[in-house]
Parts: C-alpha cells; structure tokens; sequence
C-alpha cells in the first residue's frame, strides 16, 4: 500500500469559511396573466428582474439542530450576473465539528408583502445543504456545484430535503418507462470533475490547452443550460394540459378558496450555486476528539499526604486486534477481555472505610478526656512499630486511628509528628483545625522530619510553615548542607504565578531562605545560582509556571538585597559573577564547535585568556568564586590552561587568589551537571554524617556547581586515574603511585602510615557511598587517585542503579584496590572491611534524612531522577536493606564485597573499557 498522508480533523482548530462565488442558471418567466390572479408575486424582486439583489445565509447544522447561528452576504448591487465573490467565516472551528456537520445555504429575495416562509421582508430564494465530509469522510474542499430548490428555505436534518448533490436518476420498471439520460448534462458533470482536479492541481497545467478547453465548455453550459429550460418548460406546459379539465370541472366548487401564493405557482428553473471551500495541503479526514479520562472519584478528597492508595495510570483503550498497533497484545487474554474505566476506581479513599473513620474519630475529636488518654503496653509496642517505619511507608486506616487517638500523648515524641500529619484528614476542617493546635504542643522535632513536612506529599500550609520554624534554629553551615533541596521544595509551596502576588505573602519557605541568603554572602551565593538554573530550565519537564515562580523569588531575592546596607555590592558581585560565567561560556562554546586540534585549541583559549578585553587577567576588586565564594580571585594563569580530548572538550583555567595561592577549575558546557552536583551534595552530607559518628573516612569531595541546565564548573584536584596509573605502573600500579610520592622504607608496604591509612579509610567510603546511591559506569577512567592517598570517584553519569554496561557490579571494588591494601588476606583489608560496615551502620541510622533529600528532588529534572520519580527514593531505601537488622544487613554487604570481588565480569568490563580508550586515541 502506497503511503497516504493526511491530517485530522480534531487537529484543525481554523474556523469553517466559505466563499459564496455566484448563482447561475435560469427560469421560465411567469406568464403576465398569472399575476391577475396572484398580484403580490409581482412584488418579488425575482419576477421583476433577473438580475435582482439578493443575499446568502450560511448556518452549520449536525444532528438535525443548527450549531451556530447564520452568517450572510453583505448587500451587493447585480447588473449583469448574481456573483458575490465574498468569504463567510462561521464561528466554528474544523477540530469541533460531528462528522454528520453540514452547511445549510438559503439564497433569500425581497417581498415587501413577504408569503411562505417569509423572515421581514425576506422570502426564500431557494436552499442547499452541503455536507461538509463526504462518504469517506474526507472534508470536502475546493469549489463546489449546489443545487438550489427553488422557494424553499435550506434544510439542515439529516434526512435533509434539500441535499446540495443530486443523486443519478434511474429507470423505473414498475412504471416500465425509463428516464432518457441527458448525455449532454452528463459530459458537463464529467468535464466538472476534471476541472475540479486540475483546479487542486491533479492535472498538469498547459495555458494554451487550457484556455481552448474552458471556451469551449462555457458556450457548451449555456447551450445545455438554454436547452433544459426549454425541455423543462415542455413538459411543464404538456402537465398543464393534461390537468386543464379536471380543474374546469372543479373550478365551480372550489371558485370561493385561493389556489396559492408566491409557492403555489413555480415556475420551471435550473439554479445551481457555485461555492469554494477551503483548500488544504493535505486530505482532511475526520477524527472526534479524544476527551480526557473521566475525573476521579471525589467520595472523599484527602490530601496526599494521607492518602493511601497508589494511583492506577489512565485506562490503555484497545480498539481490536490489529487497529491499536500493540500487536494484538490481548491474544494473552484469549481476545475476550474487555476493560472498562470506573473513575471510581482511583478514588483516594474506600467510602466505607472513610465513614468509619469519621465514626472512631468523633468521639475522640472533642473530647477532654483524650488529653489524658495514654494507651497500655500492647498499644505502645504499635505505636513504637509506627513510629519505626521509614518515611516511604504508607500507613494503615488502623494505624492513623491509633495515632489520632494517641495523638496528645505522642506530642512529646519527636518522631511521632510525620506520622500525626500523616493520620489527619486535612479535608476536613474540624479536624484540620484542631490538629493544626495540636502542632503547636508538639515537641521540637528533627531536621530530617522537618525536610519531610517540606516534601511533595504536604501541601497544608501550616504544616509547612511549622516545619520552616524549626529549619530556623539550623545555623548557617548545616542550612548550606541541605540548601539544594529546600530550594527544590519551593515547587511545592503554595506560590501563585500570577503577577501581582508576593512571593513572601505565599510562602514561609520563601521568606525564610530569602532572609537567611541575604544575612549570609555564601547561602545568598549559592541560593542565587540554584534559583537561576531553574529559570534557565526551558524544558517540557519544567512548566511555564514553575519558571515564573523562580523569577519571581529570585526578583525578590535581589529587592531585599538592595534594602540592606552592603546589599548593592551583593548584588553587583553576583551580577559580577553572573558576567564572569558568560565570558568563559562564550569561549568554551567556541573551541567545543571548532574543528581545530586540540593543541590549536588550547592556544586559542590561552590567547582569549590573555586579551585584556575580556577582563580575566586582572579581576579588580577580587571576585568570589560562584564554585566557592569563600575563594576571591584577582585574575587567571593563562599558561596554565589545558584543553581536554573528551568529546565536550572541557577547559581548566587556573586562577590566582588573594591569599597568594592557586585554584584551578573545569568549565564545561554542552553537559548537565545538575546529576553530578546532586551527588556530590549528598556525598558531602554523608562525609557531615559520619564526622558525627567520630568516623573520619579521608572523603575529599570536590566542588560542582551548574550555571545553567547546559553549563557549570567544578574544581579541579590534582590526581591521577587508576588507568593512567596502570598503563604506567606495571605491578601493583596504585602502590607504586603511592610509593612514589609517600616514600618511607620503614612504613607498612614500603610508604608513609598515614597515606595508607587516608587511601583505606577514602575507598572504604567511597565504595559504601557509592553503593548506597547505585552509582553506575564505574571504570578504572573514572576512579581517581591523589598523591597523598585521597582515593576519590568521578563522573556521576549514572546513579540509582542504572548503568551502561550488563552485569555491572552493585559496588565497584577493584582488584587494583585491593591489592594497594596488601591483598584481600592482609590486615589492612580487614581493616578496610571494618571501615565499611561502620560506615553503612551509621548512615542507615540517618536513613530518613537521606531519603527525604531524595524525595525533594523528585521533580528536579535530574536525568536518572526524571526516569521513574516515582521510585527514586525507593531505590535508595533498598540499598539500606531497612527491613534487617543490623547484624544481617553488615552480612548482606560483606557478601557483596566478597562476590564483586572474585568476580570475572568487573575485570572484563575494565579490560573492554581499556581497549575502547586505546582505540580511540
């Protein structure tokens, strides 16, 4: 089958137009006598003259009701020919029409005496209707021929007595005569279709050709016109005849009675009238539109954050086998499974469940003695099983009851708050209303609860705003730890995009972060940057909506710094900075679209470097550092720059400071490092984490930030990979390394004790971290190594466990690794060991923190976030293994190190990875 385009109807959202040409054709006059007996016909501005005045009206019908109202012709003066040559547009678009749609066209005369049919002063004319999808419900398009019914008014029914296109006359046989075929009216029908084609041009034009052929056919259609009213008034006349006697006889009986009017008298005629349709590029073919799915159940509208019940995606219509493209994927079901939409079926709450509630919690709603209310052994044994569970658990209608009833005795359990919030029908006011005063009794709570009250699935405002009050009595430093989620949870907040709204009026997340950022240069820093990537985010992802809400904080934001003292310095040092990202962005745009070698690049960016014009040699005052504002620059090293082979071809530029000291950077566009910041953020809260817990891992997390969703920067620490090192050292590469910087002959494995110790307890960190947040692509490229033994990893393309190579291992331990420990039998190893298990212990004790991080950062837009968000902070609670004990949960990853490490396929991985590398360089 040849391919066939087209568009669809519902697609079409122009309004229905067509043009009204002219009205051709002619009648048998009316004999003089007949206005003796009828004298108001000859007030009818047709029998006057052939060329009288008359107007158009066009109304869209469907179903046998109009669906617009008519649309007319303006007042135009004939002379020679009734030819209107104007456009009607109706108000109606081709995306709303029902295939049964038709244009009802009533062509109205003038009458001051009006007669049948008459509206004022305006009798019919005669009528068409023109179905506007033809039989394969293609829309019909280009001129058009309408037969016109003389003095009646244009019939919009289905059944229409007015059809616009006569069908073809056929013989009858009962009557046993047969209509003799006009061969003339049908050569012309004939010649019509063809000019129809070579008016859409279906027929190749030649203008000479052209010319001879429409001569010849306009005196051919006034000759067939001439002669069929003349065959129509012969037959007209033999009719009269026929019927004269029988008229003569009843004349007497009927003399007293009128034998009509202005309808009763018609006359032969043959009026077609020509119309044009829009034309289009391609066929129009129907299509209804598709509604959306019925709207949820509203038996009981809860608020998300105690809803219960998973929301199923709208229902997969299937049209039958071969029609829906799925292959026939319902053969599984035998073809016989028919699925049915119950919006119902969604519905967020079971209505008997939800009248029990209301039963169990009407005693304890206003009761005083629930004040007192402390519940026995058994019930305290539930409530601390609840108070356990993680924040992704979805509690029970038994276990919110519980909590409600206890609810004065838990406030002061910290823990218990999430878990109240959660049980509350925040639908209701009574209830919202009281437990909003229970809240102010509680005790104070934890950060990570607090996070929690912030996240997506708490949308009460003051809950919101309780958990903003204890976000206060965090000091700068801790607030810094978790600014890039609580800049995220400003989605969540109830901020109107509408201009003239206040952004501090809306929110208290808003008001609080804006007035700790312009009380601190380093939050205000960092804030500034994070609120801008969201403004620059354009993608589908990230609705208009959400983009006007950060503009508007972010304007805010710069009118409360300029209320303060040195607040206009702020703000002209992060415009200041805000230039200083578009220089090197303009640059590293240029050499990353060049064609040039990479030599020729790197003098190239030396040489733009260098250019005093573009103000990087000497930065005057100093300027902080977007990447970390407690570094302030005075100007670059231009001899210092180096251009990277990778496929973006990153720049580092190194930097002079003001403390007399060198900071080098990366600065890369084309890439988004939102990812890679996200995690290092999240290794940078662990490193906080297990400082705490007195564990000091020798964790050396590098800075990263993005400027924008293309571009950013992050600090460069000089380090080698464990390729690099490989390829140089032959055997037992990172010791060698190692020993080559750290010499010492009387030190374990030939080096200094605390390099071997700062390299055991990093990869001891890194390894459990990374598994944790299922970091993926992990190759010996991407594995780093410091002179002063900070093991480090980098490249964080792939998380939550997604990776681009088969059977990658869930923790990536490396025989190279082990082997710079004095193998997996030495003490150094046990030690290693040992690292790990404190480590993953500790961070499982601050589980709720981590996950509730994640859970702000579900709408984010973060590449491996955005894949399923909604089982992001899921695929972290299972690397913690919650469900187990301590004891078995150290076991589950001893068993993991031990199986990544005699594993084979992590080794051919490495190899592959190697030879791809060789290859490529």
């Amino acid at each position: 089958m040849e391919p066939f385009s087209f568009a669809s109807s519902d697609s079409l959202n122009h309004p229905v137009s067509i043009r009204i040409i002219n009205l051709e054709g002619e009648e048998a006059p009316i004999p003089f006598s007949a206005f003796f007996d009828h004298p108001e016909l000859e007030q009818i501005g047709s029998n006057q003259s052939p060329h009288s005045d008359l107007y158009v009206t066009v109304q869209v019908w469907a179903g046998s009701k109009p669906l617009t109202v008519p649309v007319q012709t303006a007042y135009k003066s004939f002379r020679a020919e009734r030819k209107w040559n104007e456009w009607l547009t109706l108000p109606v678009a081709y995306s709303t029409l029902p295939q049964n749609s038709r244009l009802a066209i009533t062509v109205w005369d003038l009458s001051p005496t009006g007669g049948e049919g008459a509206q004022g002063h305006a009798i019919p004319f005669g009528g068409t209707s023109l179905p506007l999808f033809d039989n394969d419900n293609q829309l019909h398009k280009g001129r058009q021929k309408c037969h016109i019914y003389r003095h009646q008014q244009a019939d919009g029914n289905d059944d229409s007595k007015t059809p616009a296109i006569l069908g073809k006359k056929k013989t009858n046989p009962r009557r046993g005569a047969a209509m003799v075929e006009d061969r003339e009216a049908e050569e012309l029908e004939r010649m019509e279709i063809l000019f129809k084609k070579h008016e859409m041009g279906e027929i190749p034009r030649v203008d000479w050709l052209d010319q001879l052929v429409f001569r010849g056919f306009e005196k051919r259609g006034i000759q067939t016109t001439k002669s069929s009213i003349k065959a129509i008034q012969r037959q007209q006349a033999s009719r009269n005849n026929a019927s004269s006697l029988a008229k003569d006889s009843d004349k007497e009986r009927d003399g007293d009675r009128k034998t009509g009017d202005a309808g009763s008298l018609p006359m032969p005629s043959n009026f077609l009238l020509n119309v044009e349709l829009p034309r289009f590029d391609f066929p129009v073919v129907f299509a209804d539109h598709e509604y959306p799915p019925p709207p949820i159940s509203s038996l009981q509208h809860l608020s998300a954050s105690q809803s219960n019940i998973v929301l199923k995606p709208p229902p997969e219509v299937q049209f039958g086998p071969g029609i829906n493209g799925l292959d026939d994927a319902d053969e599984s079901y035998g073809g016989r499974l028919i699925r049915v939409y119950d919006p119902e079926v969604g519905a967020r709450d079971n209505p008997a469940e939800s009248k029990h509630r209301r039963l169990i919690r009407s005693r304890h709603r206003n009761g005083i003695l629930d004040k007192d209310l402390k519940p026995n052994a058994k019930g305290r044994d539930e409530l601390n099983l609840i108070m356990s569970y993680s924040p992704t658990h979805i509690l029970s209608s038994e276990d919110k009851d519980l909590i409600w009833r206890f609810r004065y005795h838990l406030t002061g359990n910290k823990k218990a708050l999430t878990k109240f919030v959660k049980s509350v029908n925040w639908q209701d006011q009574a209830e919202a209303k009281q437990a909003v005063q229970v809240l102010g009794k509680w005790t104070d709570i934890d950060v990570d609860d607090a996070l929690e009250l912030l996240g997506p699935t708490f949308d009460n405002s003051s809950v919101r705003a309780f958990a903003v009050e204890r976000l206060r009595k965090a000091d700068d430093n801790e607030l810094l730890l978790y600014l890039l989620q609580l800049v995220q949870g400003l989605k969540y907040e109830h901020i109107s995009p509408q201009p003239g709204h206040e952004v501090a009026q809306d929110s208290s997340l808003a008001r609080f972060l804006i007035s700790r950022a312009v009380n601190s240069f380093i939050l205000g820093n960092y804030f500034y940057w994070y609120v801008m990537v969201e403004c620059d985010d354009k993608s589908q992802d990230q609705g208009q909506d959400t983009r006007v809400i950060y503009e508007k904080v972010a304007y805010d934001f710069m009118m409360e710094l300029v209320k303060r003292l040195d607040g206009k310095e702020t703000r002209k040092t992060l415009l200041r900075q805000a230039e200083w990202i578009k220089t090197l962005s303009n640059i590293s745009g240029e050499i990353k679209e060049s064609n040039e070698s990479i030599a020729k690049r790197t003098e190239r960016v030396k040489h733009f470097l260098a250019d005093p014009r573009n103000e990087l040699v000497s930065i005057d005052p100093p300027l902080p550092l977007p990447l970390d504002p407690s570094i302030e620059i005075t100007g670059v090293i231009p001899e210092d720059t180096i251009v990277f082979k990778s496929s973006l071809h990153p720049i580092k530029v190194s930097f002079k400071t003001t403390s007399e000291r060198k900071y080098s950077i990366l600065f890369k566009t084309g890439d988004d490092l939102r990812q890679d910041q996200l995690v290092i953020q999240i290794i940078t809260l662990m490193d906080n984490l297990l400082l705490k817990e007195n564990l000091d891992l020798k964790l050396s997390p590098y800075k990263i930030l993005a400027t924008g969703t293309s571009a950013g920067l992050s600090q460069f620490v000089p380090s080698m990979s464990f390729q690099g090192i490989a390829s140089k050292y032959r055997s037992n590469p990172a010791l060698a390394y190692l020993k080559q910087n750290n010499p010492d002959s009387h030190g374990p494995l030939g080096l200094r004790k605390e390099t071997l110790d700062t390299f055991v307890r990093s990869c001891a960190g890194y390894c459990v971290i990374t598994y944790i947040l299922g970091v993926g692509d992990r190759h010996l490229d991407n594995l780093l190594l410091a002179p002063d033994g900070h093991f480090f990893h980098a490249d964080f393309g792939y998380i939550l466990g997604r990776d681009p190579k088969p059977f990658a291992p869930a923790m990536k331990l490396s025989k190279e690794m082990v082997d710079c420990m004095g193998g997996s039998s030495s003490e150094h190893y046990r030690q290693f060991k040992q690292y790990c298990f404190l480590a993953y212990s500790a961070l499982r004790k601050n589980s709720n923190l981590i996950l509730n991080l994640f859970s702000l950062m579900v709408d984010a837009n973060i590449p491996d976030i955005r894949l399923e968000p909604d089982k992001a902070v899921l695929k972290v609670k299972d690397r913690f293994h919650l469900e187990l004990s301590e004891e078995d949960s150290i076991r589950h990853l001893e068993s993991v190190m031990d199986d990544n490490l005699n594993a084979l396929v992590p080794v051919v991985i490495d190899k592959l990875h190697e030879f791809v590398q060789a290859f490529r360089t």
